[in-house]
């Protein structure tokens, strides 16, 4: 998976490979709801505990480290976002 990529750009290929590497052993469980939602990036970024319940992952422990995990991808997209906004006023 390319690591500078932007997480909002990822395909459900790249969000597997993300689960794939967090959380091998919640992978059974997760891969078939990724590919069944369409869980791109985009959509990877919008989750809260309640989607991570629906999508299989009932132990609150693991839902919380998963959701610190998701917290993590928003801080850093929200930093990539912000550089991309001054990278455009600096070239003006």
């Amino acid at each position: 998976m390319d690591q500078s990529k932007r997480v909002s750009l990822w395909t459900v290929e790249e969000v597997l490979e993300w689960v794939q590497d967090q959380y091998p052993a919640q992978m059974n469980k997760l891969h078939k709801a990724i590919i069944k939602h369409d869980i791109s990036g985009r959509a990877l970024l919008r989750l809260k505990d309640h989607h991570l319940e629906l999508l299989g992952v009932e132990a609150e422990e693991q839902q919380q480290e998963m959701l610190q995990d998701l917290l993590l991808l928003r801080v850093q997209e929200e930093i990539n976002e912000l550089s991309d906004i001054c990278s455009d006023c600096f070239s003006l």
